[in-house]
């Protein structure tokens, strides 16, 4: 039976391993068929199931089949066998580990290196395998490809596509293996490429004298074209989301650790490849923070570590983190802005302009001055694009027609071998570059029937304006404008400030003469200025108060002269000897008229306050230290009414006789009784009261029309006028209280203040002109609120239109208009923070194409930003926009950080400056007072950001790389000038000990490239003007304008405080 039964099976059973060793012949055999006759894909397609299914093989085994040499071919891959695999991997009779590991052992890389192991069995990759494909072969028995890195890079995309799409990568078994085998191929390559000899080197070694050199250099070339295919596919596999949650798993330590181990060699080997730092960042985040955060917890070692970084990072600090190279672009935009901050509202160019321009061009002084001419242009050309009108324009064309000479010539002063420094080369380079359409020539005007008068002959006087101070030679000056010169030189050349200071002393009326010349372009302003501010303290010194009031009269008519003034000095220079005057003030014993006393005294103030309600001054920036000053009573105070119960009896005593002198038809008036038992710092701090009894009276009935409107008359006159500030700047207030009757009365008086029936000599209009200007923005304010409220009022348009030319120089503080405001946060436009990154993005745009007009921008945008969303949601716009153009990789970033660091730098006229000890300390006070309130800046926010660096890198590196190159960009421009720059007091001794003449200047202007001591002798150099304090409101000076309008205090709780009208007729 036995033996039957043998003979029914057909002969003994047939054993595993020829059962694979049959299958391996029938599949070498279809193989061999299918390359030597060419089978075409579709028919293969069709075939090899058939195969597969009687001939059963592992697909680790069926890869390695295809992808070894054949006898007939050893020199590369048949180009079928791509197509051969992909139906295979299709059919998954193969899968994709298993032909990476075919292709890893019969790779040419492998002839490469020399004494490596060439065991490439599927071991460890799957031990199934390890019986059907291993080979005991040793290496020199291995006949590998002679070339098969272009088939390998075929394949690698075809496998990139198959793990993209999902059916490389099936389950955890897939992934593991895969890993491993990735992890091989990383290993092979790297040592591969350390094999090969560099470009350099071959040229070094070979001379390019033989074909050895090519050959290499071919090799070298297949092997990174292969490489570069295979990253591809490296980073498919490991952005994979099946591959990840395998690699997080417990179970996945040894292919965590291939990876890591495998991705610590392989990236530096693929680094110096250009173009390459992208995907070498998001390798390196891979192998340090996604594998790295797979691996177990070890809590000891974690809080020991988190201790060391944070030790070291505070060891090393910010500014010596080690960031990828990137070379930052000096943009034209950077300059613009800065100076565009700097003028928006009171200008703010003082010294720290040199220390910001040598942080910026490191003593390149040619670049420099060719940048902040250029710049300068730009700045005037952006205000004339946006319709910004003369409010604008006269300070900007005074800026670069009488300042930047000035900071010319200081360069020149300090120009040497070591800073070289040719003045008219640089104003060629600069005036080359300036757009002939909005700067035309001379000539062309005539041509242009559509030019502007805020920049035509701006070219030409800016050119004068540089030949006057001694940079260019007048006989260039045809040149540099590309026209004829119209213009010549100032009849009486170039101004020093010490003789201006010693005509005027000479001749009162010359100082009065020296102010109209403040509006002139010629470059002599900035003498101008200082010789009037000297002169200023020293008639403040000297108490000279008749010619004080002339002075002080004329300044405060014009308030575009005020920016002109600061332009060349602080506001604690010009401002600081009239507070002192006025808050010293006493009455002589032997005055005899007290109106002239009281009108010396309004003129001096009434500059002062033109000072504070245009710039918005708070009393640090003029220099006041004692909180019982006059003048630091007045601002914080100086609008609001008090209660009775709070005055004084003298106080009382004073405002009843106000009362009475005012309106008492049968009294002595204002007769010099009530004038001296007053002084007049005592009206101006009862003002507010005497004005809240006045509408409260009017409203009651207890005064008549005709008994206010001649009150109101002896308050037109000269030596009551300026009070008219601080009043009408109480009644503005109260028109936003929602009190009708009241608000009737109000605007009333009002109407007899701004449209009165007698006629007013040339002084007082010129005076109510002044108090206008001062006045108007908040009380448009005002009214527009009580239009809305009483939108049948026919009142209010009138006295609108009275302030229509007033308004537009009533403030220069850098608030946003409303509708600049509206625009920017409409949500059609996507809101500030939107508009924010796209002023980023036009103005790094600009930059990178340098049209001729520059890109529209206001720094009151960025200012309105900071008030109403905050410096850390700015920044944070800031740094999404640098994030974007740095993903991008356009090569924008390197000029969008200029315009960030340029953004984050820019002073901050809405900054209260700071003295020490603080401001109105009270010096009796055993309390220490506390410090003032400061509005976090950019650059504040752009430290707290840097410092958190490290929390920031765990969920967005790159932003964490930008966070801190642009903490390190700001830093060093924000850093304190190593460079010597022209000090001011050596400057002034200077020009007191050389009193240039005008024979000498013109000696100096005949040879003006030579800037001799005795050319800069006369140069005003002190550029200054201190920070200053903005509310984006209107109300009030230094953010202390608020407004007392209790029931109590309008007396409405309790009438008897009408009790002193009784007593008067006012019939």
């Amino acid at each position: 039976m036995g033996g039957d039964g043998a003979a029914f099976n057909g002969g003994p059973k047939p054993t595993p391993k020829s059962k694979t060793q049959d299958a391996e012949t029938a599949w070498a055999s279809f193989l061999t068929h299918a390359l030597k006759t060419r089978l075409d894909p579709d028919k293969f397609t069709d075939l090899v199931p058939l195969l597969a299914a009687r001939h059963h093989l592992h697909p680790f085994a069926v890869a390695d089949l295809f992808l070894r040499p054949n006898p007939w071919n050893r020199y590369a891959l048949d180009p079928r066998l791509p197509h051969y695999l992909q139906t295979l991997l299709d059919l998954r009779l193969v899968d994709l580990q298993a032909v990476l590991a075919g292709l890893f052992r019969w790779s040419t890389a492998h002839t490469l290196v020399p004494r490596k192991e060439d065991s490439v069995s599927a071991k460890g990759v799957k031990s199934e395998a390890d019986g059907e494909s291993k080979h005991d072969d040793k290496k020199d028995d291995l006949v590998r490809w002679e070339s098969s890195f272009t088939s390998e890079e075929v394949i690698f995309y075809r496998l990139t596509k198959a793990v993209g799409s999902g059916s490389g990568v099936r389950d955890t078994k897939d992934a593991l293996e895969i890993s491993i085998v990735v992890a091989k191929w990383m290993m092979l390559f790297t040592a591969a490429s350390a094999a090969l000899p560099s470009n350099h080197d071959e040229d070094v070694i070979m001379g390019g004298i033989n074909g050895d050199a090519s050959a290499s250099k071919k090799t070298r070339d297949d092997l990174e074209n292969s490489r570069a295919a295979f990253v591809m596919l490296l980073m498919a596999v490991c952005e994979n989301p099946v591959v990840l949650q395998t690699l997080g798993a417990l179970h996945a330590k040894t292919a965590r650790k291939a990876l890591s181990r495998s991705l610590a060699n392989f990236i530096p080997s693929i680094m110096p490849v250009q173009g390459a730092a992208q995907i070498v960042a998001r390798l390196e985040v891979f192998r340090s923070q996604t594998l790295a955060n797979f691996e177990p917890v070890d809590k000891k070692k974690e809080a020991a570590n988190e201790e060391m970084h944070e030790l070291l990072d505070e060891t090393i600090g910010l500014q010596n983190i080690v960031l990828p190279h990137l070379d930052v672009a000096r943009s034209r935009a950077g300059l613009y802005i800065y100076l565009n901050s700097a003028l928006i509202g009171r200008p703010l160019l003082d010294d720290s302009i040199y220390g910001y321009l040598h942080n910026r061009f490191e003593d390149d002084l040619q670049s420099t001055a060719i940048d902040l001419i250029l710049a300068s242009f730009d700045v005037l050309a952006n205000a004339v694009d946006r319709k910004e009108g003369q409010k604008s324009a006269h300070l900007l064309r005074s800026y670069l027609i009488n300042k930047v000479p000035l900071i010319l010539a200081s360069f020149a002063a300090m120009a040497g071998p070591m800073y070289p420094f040719n003045s008219e080369l640089c104003i060629t380079t600069a005036l080359g570059r300036v757009d002939t359409n909005t700067f035309p020539t001379l000539s062309s005007l005539f041509e242009n029937v559509n030019s502007n008068p805020f920049t035509e002959s701006v070219r030409s006087d800016f050119v004068t304006a540089c030949c006057l101070h001694g940079l260019v030679p007048e006989t260039s000056i045809d040149k540099l404008i590309g026209d004829y010169a119209y213009q010549t030189l100032p009849a009486g050349g170039r101004y020093v400030k010490d003789k201006l200071v010693q005509e005027c002393a000479a001749d009162q009326d010359r100082t009065i003469k020296l102010i109209s010349e403040l509006e002139k372009m010629e470059g002599n302003a900035g003498a101008v200025c200082q010789a009037l501010t000297e002169i200023l303290g020293r008639l403040c010194t000297n108490k000279e108060t008749m010619t004080l009031k002339s002075l002080c009269s004329q300044l405060a008519s014009n308030p575009l002269n005020l920016d002109v003034l600061l332009l060349f000095d602080k506001t604690t220079s010009i401002l600081s000897p009239l507070c002192d005057l006025l808050d010293s003030w006493r009455y002589e014993n032997d005055e005899g008229e007290y109106q002239p006393v009281y009108e010396e005294f309004g003129s001096i103030l009434l500059l002062l306050l033109a000072f504070v309600y245009r710039y918005n001054l708070s009393a640090s920036d003029l220099g006041i230290r004692s909180p019982d000053s006059f003048v630091a009573k007045l601002l914080s105070r100086g609008q609001l009414s008090r209660p009775l119960d709070e005055l004084s009896d003298q106080e009382r005593d004073q405002l009843d006789g106000w009362i009475h002198g005012l309106f008492d038809a049968d009294g002595a008036g204002l007769a010099d009784e009530l004038l001296s038992s007053c002084p007049p710092q005592n009206l101006y701090l009862l003002v507010p009261t005497l004005f809240h009894h006045i509408v409260l009276a009017f409203t009651t009935g207890y005064l008549t029309e005709e008994s206010l409107k001649t009150g109101i008359e002896y308050l037109v006159e000269p030596f009551l006028m300026p009070s008219l500030v601080t009043t009408i700047m109480y009644l503005s207030n109260c028109l936003w209280t929602d009190r009708p009757e009241e608000n009737k009365a109000i605007v009333k008086i009002l109407q007899l203040i701004l449209k009165p029936s007698q006629n007013l000599t040339t002084e007082s209009r010129d005076m109510l002109r002044s108090v206008s200007n001062i006045v108007a923005k908040p009380l448009e304010g005002g009214l527009r609120n009580f239009q809305r409220q009483n939108p049948k009022s026919q009142d209010v348009e009138p006295l609108l239109q009275v302030l229509k030319e007033n308004i537009e120089l009533s403030r220069r503080t850098g608030a946003a208009g409303d509708k600049e405001l509206e625009s920017w946060t409409n949500s059609s436009s996507g809101g500030l923070i939107a508009n924010i990154k796209h002023a980023v993005h036009h103005l790094t745009m600009w930059s990178i194409n340098q049209p001729e007009m520059p890109s529209q921008y206001t720094h009151r945008q960025m200012l309105v930003a900071l008030r109403m969303l905050g410096a850390k949601r700015v920044l944070w716009a800031i740094l999404e926009e640098l994030k974007s153009q740095t993903e991008a990789a356009s090569g924008s970033a390197a000029y969008g950080y200029d315009v960030a660091v340029s953004l984050v730098c820019a002073p901050d006229v809405t900054t209260t400056s700071t003295t020490q000890p603080s401001v109105l300390d009270d010096p009796a006070s055993q309390v220490t007072p506390t410090p003032p309130q400061r509005r976090l800046s950019l650059r504040d926010a752009l430290k707290w950001a840097a410092e958190e660096w490290k929390k920031v890198q765990k969920k967005d590196p790159v932003m964490a790389e930008i966070i801190v190159r642009l903490y390190q960009r700001v830093e060093k421009q924000m850093a304190p000038a190593a460079m010597v720059m022209p000090s001011l007091d050596t400057a002034a001794a200077i020009a007191d000990a050389l009193v240039v003449d005008d024979a000498a200047a013109a000696a100096v202007m005949s040879d003006s490239m030579a800037l001799d001591s005795a050319a800069v002798a006369g140069l005003p150099l002190d550029l200054g003007a201190g920070a200053g304090d903005l509310n984006l409101g209107d109300a009030g000076a230094g953010g202390s304008g608020g407004l007392d309008l209790s029931a109590d205090d309008w007396g409405l709780g309790n009438l008897d405080n009408l009790d002193g009208w009784g007593d008067m007729d006012l019939t």
